[in-house]
This record gives structure tokens, C-alpha cells and sequence, in this order.
């Protein structure tokens, strides 16, 4: 998959993003602690997003969802409380598939437009769009009252006397209420749910407790998981159909890619039929896939057809116990080692709405300390690369916002105004005047590393060769602390070094005779080079040959480009 550069992620999740209010309640309501809007990403907000390097947005929790707040007065129909968390609700229980979330609009009636404003801003801006596509479950009060006028609403035709039948939407427990385990209302405010539709996690049962999904229905793609996970799949389920034109509907709008939720909990067949469907009609869409299991990821890249998978079970691990000391850097190697040929299709991240911040107490308790794993995770592949809004003003997500509690995370589920964005945000002025010196500084590492990734031929589309078993014995490299790399592209030759470590270090680096004939390069042709990141040129009396030194802070890292100049 050839790119003219790399595909760099900027994750937004608007309800965060602009609200300027300083002071947030813990379980507070829009009212009392406000909400971003589309409208606070204005032009403005893109251009400077743009600077960065970035060349597409995620934007988060889009789609309308269920929520504590009353919208009847605009024809949305009301939720239960005691099935939402927190008071926003989480983005990830879609009330209406064909409507946005009108928290987001500053006209609640003309939210829909509000938002086509913004993908038109976004592509104006030259950026391109993704929003999240949640298959595998819905709000337990699903309703569309938004669908277009030939489209029946899900569920509305189940037979819900079958716990399974291959064209109903949902699976149902015939003959059992729904109950709740953890303390409900009672009375005229009780939620009751008759018979039981099975749980959004794999909840096969009437009894969902707090640690389940239980805000959410698992959607039905013709796999009985009461025989067996006998497949349906001749025709096409009508589960597959109406998610095809959910997909269809949103592509129309110009949104330009998908992030689609828990992807593996969704038969690889219906992603195989629908991903060509909505591909045969807008070849450029992207569909990324959140997939956990390694066994599957070639069953979901070359059978399900996705652009890219998350690679968190592998390098996002790997990179966060190197961080917190308790794993050897070395152990990057044996990321790409079982991705082979899958390397590319990996999406890479340090930071999103599911994991701890970086600078949180659960993780490195200092944004700086991830330099060193945001080099590797940029630069050791031609794969693309996803930064989470406040990640690079060093968020440290230590927030008691209501439902979530204090977890490192910065909520999904509750009202609340994050301080890092709200300072960048500026009242919609943007710079640094609100920022501290460390937050600007973090920001230019960002901004840095980006742009010369996106400007290097040899790092967004060039070769890859790992340097570390040649240096495993090398008693000027810690291999438990450092980790070193080359990337080249024809004659441009970029050498990659970091220190995960807390202390300073003067390293050698061992060059073996074999990279360079892998590279199809001569080492003697290099006569001098340039630290990208630091802009100091240095000079090569001998040119490049077998051994190359370095210094390197703690919890940094070198991106060398060398010149035959």
C-alpha cells in the first residue's frame, strides 16, 4: 500500500475539545460543566492541526449515542438512566446509527449540517476524516427517529421468541427480564426489558453487572452461539444489509475512513462482503480495525480486507513496559519479528481513549519519558501512526470525573473540560501564551518528529533493518536500555537511536557489513550527517563505516540523516 507519506492519526473527541470552562463537577451535567462543540473545531483549530503534520482526523463519539440529557423537545427519544454511564454516555452505545450526537451542535435541530460543516472544514483544511463505526452493539434503547425513509429500524421485524434466528437483528433470552445486578431504580422509573436481548460483551445471559457492557445489545450477523457458532452466512444476513447502508450513508456525507469498534467481535465474512461493498462505490475509504488477537490478524487484513489493524498487543505493550522499566528494549525486535509481512497494516499508538495517558500515575507519570517509544513508534515502519488530542501538551488524565473515577484515562462517559486542550485552545485563539514552558516544549518534539517523518523518504516508504543483534554483546550499548535501527530509501540512509533509560549515555553503535548490502548501499559514501531532531551537522572524516557514537540523554533519542555531500 503505497503512500506519498505517512498517514498520521489526530484522535478528537469534540465533546472535550474547545470548552473553555475552568472549573468542572465531579458527575456534573452539560450544563453545569459544558461541552465541546463542532463548532470549536473551527478552521483555525484544523490549520494549526494540520502544522503538526497530521493528515487525518479521528473524531470521536460522532454518531448519536445514548445520554442522560433530554433532548424530547427535538424529537429524541429519551434514554433510561439506568442503562447509560456516566452523565454523557458512552460514545460506544449508539442510540441512532443515521444521527449525530446533538451535544455536539450549538443548534441542536441543525446538528446533521453542523457536522457536514465540519468534514467540509476538515477536507478544506487537507485533512481527511474518520469517525467511528460501532458494529458489534447498540444502546439497549436503540431508536432511530434520524433513518432515511426506506430504512426499517433494527430489531423492528425480530422474531423475539428465538433466542436465534438468522435474520433477526438481535439475540434474545425468550422468557427472562432483564436484570440488572448492581442497584436500579424501582417502580415507574425501572427499567425493564422484556424478553432480555443478550448483552453487547458476549453476555449471554439476563444477569449483566457493572464490569459487563451493560448499557449495550450485541447485534446479531447470523452466528447461532447456542449450536455451536453455527454460520448463517448463504444470504446474506439482514444484519450485514442494514449495516452496509449504515456504512454507505456516512461515506455519502464524505466522511473518509472508519475506526470500527472491536472489529473481531464481527464474523471476518461480513467484513469481507461489506468492506468490498462500500469500497466498490468509494475506493479511497479507509477501514481500520480495533483487534486484539494476533492469531487473527492475517484473517482480518487479508480475508476481512481492513486497512490497518490496532497493534496494541504488541508494540503499544511492549513500548509501555520498556517505558515503566520492567521489560528490555530489545524486546522491540520481537514485535516486528511476528508482524512480518503485516508490519505496514499495523496501526501505532502510545496514547487513545481506551489506555492510560502517558503522563498519568498508572503509566509513565511524565510525558517526557515517552520520547524514546513515540521515535520508534513513528519511524521503524512505514505503518501509520495515531496521536490522542492532549498527548502532546502532556495530559496526564488524573481527572475524578464521575463515572470513570481517577483511572489515568480522560473520560468518555462524563461532561467534563480537559485542562492541557482547554489551554491550547485559547478561547478559540490557539499559541502557546496559556501553555507552560515544558507543554510547548513537548508540543516541538511532536510537531518535529512529524513533519520530518512526513518530509523523509527513507521513513514514511523506505527499507527497515534492525541493528540490535549486532550490538546485544557491544559493551558501549545497553540493549536492555537502548534500541537502534536504520531506515534508507535509494541512496538516503537515516539511522534511528533511543535511550529508554534514565540516565545519560555515550553509546557505539555496531554497523554490520550485511546492512549495507541488504540497503544496496555503500557506507564510505557518507561523508557527513544531520541529527533531524537536534539540527546539528556533523562530519564523517572516513565516511560511514562499521561503528557509529552517539550521545544520548535520558529518555531520548537521535534520528541521524546522512549525506554523500
Amino acid at each position: 500500500m503505497s503512500m506519498k507519506s505517512k498517514l498520521f492519526i489526530y484522535q478528537i473527541f469534540p465533546r472535550l475539545f474547545g470548552n473553555t470552562k475552568s472549573v468542572n463537577k465531579e458527575n456534573g451535567s452539560l450544563e453545569e460543566n459544558g461541552v465541546g462543540k463542532f463548532s470549536s473545531i473551527s478552521s483555525k483549530a484544523l490549520s494549526e492541526i494540520k502544522k503538526m503534520g497530521f493528515t487525518h482526523i479521528w473524531f470521536t463519539g460522532i454518531i448519536e449515542h445514548a445520554s442522560k440529557t433530554d433532548y424530547t423537545r427535538y424529537g429524541i427519544q429519551k434514554d433510561n438512566p439506568e442503562v447509560v454511564k456516566g452523565n454523557a454516555g458512552s460514545p460506544y452505545a449508539i442510540r441512532d446509527y443515521y444521527d449525530v450526537c446533538p451535544d455536539l451542535a450549538d443548534d441542536v435541530a441543525n446538528r446533521m449540517f453542523e457536522f457536514e460543516e465540519l468534514i467540509a472544514r476538515t477536507h478544506r483544511a487537507g485533512m481527511k476524516v474518520i469517525i467511528d463505526f460501532v458494529p458489534n452493539h447498540v444502546a439497549r434503547q436503540y431508536h432511530s427517529d434520524a433513518k432515511p425513509r426506506k430504512i426499517k429500524d433494527l430489531g423492528c421485524e425480530d422474531d423475539n421468541t428465538q433466542g436465534f434466528a438468522p435474520d433477526n437483528n438481535f439475540y434474545y433470552l425468550p422468557g427472562q427480564n432483564l436484570e440488572l445486578q448492581f442497584e436500579t431504580s424501582q417502580g415507574e422509573n425501572a427499567y425493564i426489558e422484556y424478553p432480555a436481548k443478550v448483552t453487547g460483551n458476549d453476555k449471554f445471559d439476563n444477569k449483566p453487572t457493572l464490569d459487563d457492557w451493560y448499557e449495550t445489545v450485541k447485534l446479531n450477523y447470523g452466528v447461532n452461539y447456542w449450536d455451536n457458532r453455527a454460520k448463517f452466512f448463504t444470504a446474506e444476513p439482514d444484519t450485514w444489509h442494514k449495516m452496509k447502508e449504515i456504512l454507505l450513508y456516512w461515506a455519502s456525507k464524505g466522511v473518509d475512513g472508519f475506526r470500527c469498534d472491536m472489529a473481531e467481535m464481527v464474523p471476518v465474512e461480513f467484513w469481507n462482503w461489506v468492506i468490498n461493498e462500500v469500497k466498490s462505490k468509494y475506493k479511497s475509504i479507509v477501514f481500520v480495525a480495533e483487534v486484539y488477537n494476533p492469531a487473527e490478524y492475517g484473517s482480518y487484513t487479508y480475508t476481512g480486507k481492513f486497512d490497518y489493524l490496532y497493534d496494541k498487543v504488541g508494540l503499544y505493550d511492549a513500548i509501555k513496559s520498556i517505558t515503566c522499566g520492567e521489560r528490555p528494549a530489545s524486546d522491540i525486535t520481537f514485535c516486528w519479528q511476528k508482524l512480518e509481512e503485516l508490519q505496514p497494516r499495523m496501526l501505532n499508538f502510545m496514547e487513545n481513549h481506551d489506555e492510560q495517558r502517558i503522563a498519568s500515575d498508572f503509566f509513565a507519570g511524565n510525558a517526557f519519558k515517552a520520547i524514546p517509544g513515540m521515535i520508534v513508534s513513528v519511524t521503524m515502519n512505514t505503518n501509520p501512526v495515531l496521536i490522542y488530542s492532549g498527548q502532546e501538551l502532556g495530559e496526564r488524565g488524573m481527572d475524578k470525573e464521575g463515572f470513570s473515577g481517577v483511572d489515568g484515562r480522560t473520560s468518555i462517559y462524563d461532561y467534563w473540560s480537559v485542562d492541557s486542550l482547554r489551554k491550547w485552545y485559547n478561547n478559540g485563539n490557539f499559541g502557546n501564551e496559556q501553555l507552560s514552558p515544558e507543554q510547548i516544549e513537548l508540543r516541538k518534539f511532536y510537531i518535529k518528529l512529524l513533519t520530518l517523518s512526513n518530509d523523509e523518504s527513507a521513513i514514511y516508504k523506505g527499507n527497515f533493518f534492525d541493528l540490535m543483534y549486532a550490538n546485544y554483546e557491544n559493551p558501549r550499548f545497553d540493549p536492555t536500555k537502548q534500541f537502534t535501527y536504520l531506515r534508507a530509501y535509494k541512496k538516503e540512509l537515516i539511522l534511528i537511536v533511543v535511550n529508554f533509560g534514565d540516565k545519560d549515555a555515550d553509546v557505539t553503535i555496531n554497523i554490520p557489513d550485511l546492512a549495507f548490502d541488504y540497503l544496496k548501499i555503500k557506507g564510505g559514501d557518507y561523508v557527513s550527517a544531520k541529527d533531524l531532531l537536534g539540527g546539528r551537522s556533523i562530519s564523517l572524516k572516513k565516511g560511514l563505516g562499521s561503528k557509529f557514537d552517539a550521545k544520548l540523554s535520558a529518555f531520548s533519542g537521535k534520528i541521524i540523516k546522512f549525506s554523500t555531500k
